[in-house]
Order: C-alpha cells, then structure tokens, then sequence
C-alpha cells in the first residue's frame, strides 16, 4: 500500500513538474522578456498579467499548490535518494545530482522572488519596471537572480527528460538520446531569455 501510494506521489510530481508548473515557468519567462523592448512594454504586460480575472483564484490553484507539493516532496527525494551508476551512468548520474540541487536552490530563489514581488504588491507596490530595476541594481542580487534563473530553468529541462522517461513516452535508448539533446536545447534558449531579461533591467 505504501508502495502504491509512493509511485503515485512521485507520478504527481513529475507531472506537476511539467503541467501547470513548467508551462508557467515558460510563459512568466516570455513576459518578462518584453523587458528587452522596453519600460512601457514590460509594464504593459506586468499590468496585463497582474489584472486577469479570477487572478488570485488561478494563481493559487495553477501556481502556488501544485509548487507546494512539488517543493515539499521533492525535497524529500533529494534527501533520500541515491545515485545508481550501474542504471544510469556517469552522465545521468550527474544530472541526476544537479536536478536535486538545482530543486533545492530554486525553492529558495522562487520564495525569495514571490517575497520580493507579489508579497510587496499585497502591501500596496506595483510590480513594474522600476521594481525589478532597483532589486537588481545590486550586484549580489543580480547575481543572485542569474543562479535562481538558470537554476529553475535547468530543473525544469531536466526534469522534462525524466518525465519523458517516467511516464513511457521515452522507452527506448535512442529516444533517451534525442530527449536530452531535445532538453538542452530547451535549457539554452530559456537560459538565454532569462538572462537577457536580467540585463535589460540593468
């Protein structure tokens, strides 16, 4: 039973992973992107996405519980898991390890960031421009945001390939291979929107 209950949390929390969470990770991603347009742009679509209906409601249910459970159960996998070399070889095994402390470093930049910003917002400041323009105007926070940035977006391409694998979409060894090529693609060109984001604040 408790075997059952296990495969069953570990399935929710790769799906999560990917549906609603990386979907999100993606989108919030492209609309902070509009930053490298400009001030007026960047604002535009913080207004957009900070005034959509039922804004608490699905920002609560798509947003805040499933990084919840992922948060919480996947810190449990961290610190209970182990390496198995024999399975997967040095290079997933690596990855392996870098997924479970590239998790631990995004929770605390995510929980960082949402005090920053929509905790800031609940007392009466707008996040715009101007708002992440003076965070990162330090340069430890800056830095700071390039790790949690990279960070976040490593756990979600490599943890793309490990839903893939988990869920039998990639059986064979073949589409394991072209997964992680497929995923580091993804890892470059979200790090790379990231970061140029980062830079059009400073």
């Amino acid at each position: 039973m408790a075997g059952n209950r296990e495969f069953v949390y570990r399935r929710l929390h790769s799906l999560l992973g990917v549906i609603p969470i990386g979907i999100f990770v993606m989108q919030h991603l492209v609309v902070n992107h509009y930053a490298t347009v400009g001030v007026e742009s960047f604002n535009k679509a913080a207004n957009f996405m900070g005034n959509l209906p039922f804004r608490y409601v699905l920002e609560t249910v798509i947003i805040y519980l499933p990084i919840l459970f992922h948060a919480i159960y996947g810190l449990y996998i961290a610190f209970t898991a182990k390496n198995n070399a024999s399975q997967y070889g040095f290079f997933r095994n690596w990855m392996f390890l870098l997924q479970r402390v590239s998790g631990v470093i995004t929770l605390i930049f995510i929980t960082w960031h949402v005090w920053e910003t929509r905790i800031a917002a609940a007392f009466g400041n707008e996040v715009n421009f101007q708002m992440m323009q003076d965070i990162l105007s330090s340069p430890f926070m800056f830095a700071f945001y390039v790790v949690g940035i990279i960070s976040a977006i490593f756990h979600f391409a490599n943890g793309l390939w490990s839903f893939l694998v988990s869920w039998g979409i990639t059986v064979s060894p073949r589409s394991q291979v072209i997964s992680t090529y497929v995923t580091i693609v993804i890892f470059l060109a979200l790090s790379y929107v990231g970061v140029t984001t980062l830079l059009a604040f400073v």
